[in-house]
């Protein structure tokens, strides 16, 4: 079984722990306060950076161990980034659910939810840490599903960003209504990454929607190629969590002006 499948399978698995604590969660997702944004944050006249709070990860193993999910993220809205992406994943990126409520606590800017994400009950989840917004993998869920996932987050008034990484999967991410659209240059099943992945499918992205380039970001040059492209928005994560100085890595990407695309 590859990493993706693997990751669905623990996603899956701790789906059905929250299952016995579905009641609370739909109280407490009542109650929560609104979260900031997340697709409204990207829109801006420059290349906004999405920037990961990232510990491990299937490709590179060890990043950083000790990240403390607060400062980090406090550290990179310093850095000027729009959002965050705080990987709440356990068993491959060492991430925690606490991970994105400490971020919540230690700044304002919205907050994606990465995991792998496969059941409803994962929804409400998001909305009680804080999330502005989730992500879901298009490869990893049926298009029923998928259609599923993206009706329980716009109730309960999460955000999503679908990832895709084919024109198949481009058109179920298109089919959901104000979805933001990631397009991931990594191969989930091989790990390897195809940047030519981005370029092609950043360009049939319609210009109403917000187009986030994922995966191989790690210099303003990088940035800048996918802004050719006509990316909104790049994420990044290991770079930025390996970093010494990470409010001074995130600037470093910052600034750099869009190239809209046309349809």
């Amino acid at each position: 079984m590859g990493p993706l499948g693997r990751l669905s399978v623990a996603a899956a698995a701790r789906a059905a722990v929250l299952q016995a604590h579905q009641s609370e969660l739909r109280a407490r997702a009542r109650d929560a306060r609104p979260a900031p944004g997340f697709a409204v944050a990207l829109r801006r006249p420059d290349v906004a950076v999405v920037a990961e709070v990232k510990r491990r990860s299937p490709s590179k193993g060890v990043i950083n161990a000790a990240i403390d999910a607060g400062e980090q993220a406090s550290s990179y809205a310093r850095g000027g980034a729009a959002a965050l992406s705080i990987l709440t994943e356990p068993s491959e990126f060492g991430g925690a659910v606490s991970d994105l409520a400490d971020a919540r606590r230690a700044t304002t800017v919205p907050l994606l939810k990465k995991d792998f994400h496969v059941d409803p009950i994962q929804v409400l989840e998001a909305r009680v840490t804080g999330a502005s917004a989730m992500l879901l993998i298009a490869r990893a869920l049926a298009p029923d599903r998928l259609r599923e996932m993206a009706d329980a987050a716009r109730e309960v008034g999460i955000e999503v960003l679908v990832e895709v990484r084919s024109e198949a999967e481009l058109d179920d991410a298109l089919a959901i209504d104000e979805a933001v659209i990631g397009v991931n240059s990594r191969d989930l099943e091989t790990l390897i990454i195809h940047p030519e992945v981005t370029t092609r499918l950043i360009a049939m992205v319609p210009p109403d929607r917000i187009a986030i380039a994922e995966s191989g970001i790690t210099s303003r040059g990088d940035v800048e190629r996918v802004a050719a492209a006509g990316a909104d928005a790049v994420l990044v994560g290991s770079s930025i969590s390996a970093a010494v100085d990470p409010a001074a890595a995130v600037a470093a990407l910052t600034g750099v002006g869009r190239t809209r695309r046309g349809r």
